[in-house]
């Protein structure tokens, strides 16, 4: 007898992101905390002409979408759990290629994506699992010796919206570096990133609370609020700045290599 899929991907640990994109993509989309985070990435990538760059939880695109944009002349594919997410990518950036596959489970990659990436990103994914060590060791499989991977996860408290979207944790530099390294990667450095703005902008989402829920659209409402519209136009300038490195920041990024021998 065949198993509910619902009640197996609850006992691997995973949250219904089909559901998640359906009722928050375009919220996500106009996020600037997202759009601050893209830019980060893009530019820690460090990727030239030739590059093969991985999205590792790419969702619904949007970063890929970015990428086509930074670095055009790279070959762009991305990973995700739902396959909604991966149906919207497609569309969203047509010449990328887009494969649905599950990082908590072992598996072969599809044909031509095994240690296919010279370059890969992590973005906001490993605070979403119950074991990040193992969808990262099984990400090794789809990246390249030498690949060089730009990881993005939460620091600072945690809010009712982030308990909501199904965060288990947020990270130091310190958690995140020990497990880079345990995953076998080379660390080439890891610290915070955003401060003040960023910090302000979490600040006013915790604050918010339970209602914040609602702002964003994740009961079903179609578009974000007014209120979550405005937050967003007061901070969008703020975080269109240069990002600031350094230990106060509550975005926390690590950039890893992983080992040519």
């Amino acid at each position: 007898m065949s198993r509910d899929p619902d009640v197996a991907d609850r006992e691997a640990g995973h949250d219904d992101w089909d559901r998640h994109w359906m009722g928050m993509a375009g919220s996500a989309s106009r996020n600037p905390a997202q759009a601050m985070r893209r830019r980060l990435v893009s530019a820690l990538l460090a990727a030239g002409s030739g590059a093969r760059i991985l999205d590792v939880g790419c969702g619904h695109g949007d970063l890929v979408a970015e990428l086509r944009r930074t670095h055009p002349h790279a070959e762009l594919r991305g990973i995700d759990y739902s396959r909604f997410g991966v149906e919207v990518a497609r569309t969203k950036v047509p010449g990328a290629r887009f494969e649905q596959c599950d990082l908590l489970r072992p598996a072969e990659p599809a044909p031509g994506m095994a240690r296919w990436a010279t370059h890969a990103v992590c973005s906001e994914v490993l605070e979403h699992v119950d074991e990040p060590d193992l969808l990262l060791a099984n990400a090794r499989a789809y990246l390249a010796p030498g690949c060089r991977l730009v990881v993005t996860v939460p620091g600072g408290p945690m809010s009712a919206f982030d308990r909501h979207i199904g965060h288990r944790r947020h990270f130091t530099p310190a958690a995140l570096r020990d497990m880079l390294v345990a995953a076998g990667l080379h660390v080439d450095g890891v610290g915070g990133a955003g401060f003040p703005f960023f910090n302000l902008y979490r600040l006013v989402v915790i604050l918010r609370g339970e209602r914040m829920v609602d702002d964003a659209g994740g009961t079903g409402a179609a578009e974000p609020s007014l209120a979550a519209r405005a937050a967003m136009a007061v901070f969008r300038p703020l975080l269109a700045l240069p990002v600031p490195r350094n230990r106060l920041g509550w975005q926390v990024v690590g950039v890893a290599t992983v080992p040519t021998a």
